[in-house]
């Protein structure tokens, strides 16, 4: 279903490059030089939202296979080609992606005043390999794709992070990498065996058991460590303090989700065995890590790290969901996925409102701020309970699905789902209480400004996502249900037949 035989995942894909190559070509004075660097990637990522928006307005719902396909031969003699589509799991992400980074280099508008040019550059590529990933429909470009995406996110951090820049962002580089060479292996592996690399001929072949083992061991490691699963999740809270507000954004928004997409698009309809007998213990690892961040989380005294924790536990729901093999499970996993990324996107942004005014990230240091900034305090509200799965905001018909499917399977595995919510609600009402309320303490609070016209701007869009996601949820789900039922439906199919077998 390629429109009219336009190829528009590849456009909306490189389209973030062509505008790097010209910000690159930019030559002139420092102030020159940045301004032009600011409108060109602001408007690039504008036009390549635009283009993406076409994804939802023509995808087809009542199918599950893959729509807008591109192919062409890359590698012939090795069967490796360059094949690009996306169905309904994939195509949100996509329109994800490209929401976030324009909202990121409108939030980094004023606050980035050093090496703009290469700031906004660093941008524009990693969309490029953001949307690239979510597209790709061959092994061997999904991983030039996903490993590509380390490198602009490795020099945000570490170029204009903050005092522990470079820790964080070799730490980031190196867990993800090194989990990511297991990954490699496994693509051997399976192109040896089944002689290709084209992604829909792989989730129709029938790997032998012993061999799903240990491709599941291998692709666990490298997603486990993306979304991060405890106890491989040490290095994202850094990574967050670190970052600058617009690179703590896309990391939660987006780049968390790569580990549980992986998890769909590889480990469950590709190895549908070995992810039948891994999944006792993937429900230990969520629950001890929903459980366990959300008690860290209240311990902390950084605003950043604090939500940095919250994202673990949510992911933690998001692979709980995921391995119930369930229709709601799935279905509100990718819906909290969705839901987190612009929920927690959106916090990332609120402290970095008041880090742009007050340069400090600690909660002790604030207090009585609704006196002085009454809309920042609403907006903030907001997203405090969508965080917390208030219905009526997006973060709750995910989860509700999830602890659903989850019962279904096994009740003490929904109770330990619904203890994040309550633990969620403990620590982000914790945060929200002492940021915002309270008395004014300091002389310096007085004088700040509420939200400027461009601050509005960019929250206008996650508020509306927000609300609407969390009133009509249907308009989301549908995207994904065809897709989700065939994927279950096939699982319970190589389930069955192996059992039938006697394997």
């Amino acid at each position: 279903m390629n429109a009219a035989g336009f190829p528009i995942l590849s456009l909306i894909t490189f389209l973030p490059l062509a505008g790097a190559f010209i910000i690159l070509m930019v030559r002139g004075e420092d102030a020159v030089v940045a301004r032009n660097a600011r409108w060109t990637a602001l408007w690039t990522s504008l036009i390549t939202l635009a283009l993406s928006l076409i994804l939802w307005a023509r995808f087809d719902f009542g199918t599950a296979e893959f729509q807008f396909v591109e192919r062409a031969e890359w590698l012939p003699e090795y069967r490796v080609a360059y094949h690009m589509g996306v169905d309904g799991i994939s195509v949100l992400f996509v329109l994800l992606s490209t929401l976030l980074t324009p909202l990121c280099i409108l939030a980094s508008w004023e606050s980035v005043q050093t090496r703009v040019r290469e700031y906004m550059v660093a941008f524009l590529v990693l969309e490029s390999m953001m949307v690239g990933m979510f597209c790709a429909l061959d092994f061997v470009v999904f991983y030039i794709f996903f490993e590509a995406v380390l490198i602009p996110m490795f020099l945000i951090i570490g170029v204009w992070g903050g005092a522990r820049r470079v820790y964080a962002a070799f730490k980031f580089f190196l867990y993800t990498l090194a989990g990511s060479l297991l990954m490699l292996l496994a693509l051997l592996a399976m192109w040896y065996h089944a002689g290709t690399t084209d992604i829909p001929t792989l989730m129709g072949t029938d790997f032998p058991r012993g061999m799903q083992f240990w491709l599941f061991l291998a692709f666990l490691v490298s997603f486990a460590v993306k979304v991060p699963m405890w106890p491989v999740h040490t290095w994202l809270p850094d990574a967050h303090v670190e970052a600058p507000t617009a690179g703590s954004v896309i990391l939660a928004g987006v780049l968390l989700k790569m580990g549980a997409y992986g998890f769909l698009r590889f480990s469950l309809p590709m190895l549908p065995q070995a992810s039948a007998e891994f999944a006792p213990l993937i429900f230990s690892l969520s629950v001890v890590a929903i459980v366990y961040t959300s008690l860290v989380a209240l311990a902390q005294e950084d605003m950043k790290k604090l939500i940095a924790y919250s994202s673990v536990a949510h992911m933690g729901i998001v692979t709980l969901g995921i391995f119930t093999f369930t229709q709601q499970g799935i279905s509100g996993a990718l819906f909290t996925m969705l839901s987190h990324g612009v929920v927690s996107g959106a916090l990332f942004l609120c402290v970095g409102v008041l880090y742009d005014r007050v340069h400090s990230r600690d909660i002790a240091r604030y207090g009585g701020v609704a006196k002085i900034m009454p809309a920042y305090a609403l907006i903030f509200m907001l997203f405090t309970m969508a965080s917390v799965a208030l219905p009526g905001t997006a973060g709750f018909p995910g989860e509700l699905l999830v602890i659903v499917g989850a019962f279904k399977v096994n009740p003490w595995v929904a109770l330990g789902a619904a203890t994040g919510m309550i633990l969620g609600a403990c620590y982000m009402l914790y945060l929200y209480r002492r940021v915002i309320f309270g008395k004014v303490t300091r002389g310096d609070l007085r004088t700040l400004l509420d939200l400027s016209p461009r601050e509005y701007a960019v929250f206008a869009p996650l508020i509306l996502l927000t609300l609407w996601m969390g009133v009509y949820p249907s308009s989301f789900l549908n995207f994904f249900e065809a897709s989700v039922a065939n994927l279950v439906a096939r699982h319970e199919a190589a389930l069955g037949a192996a059992r039938l077998a006697g394997m």
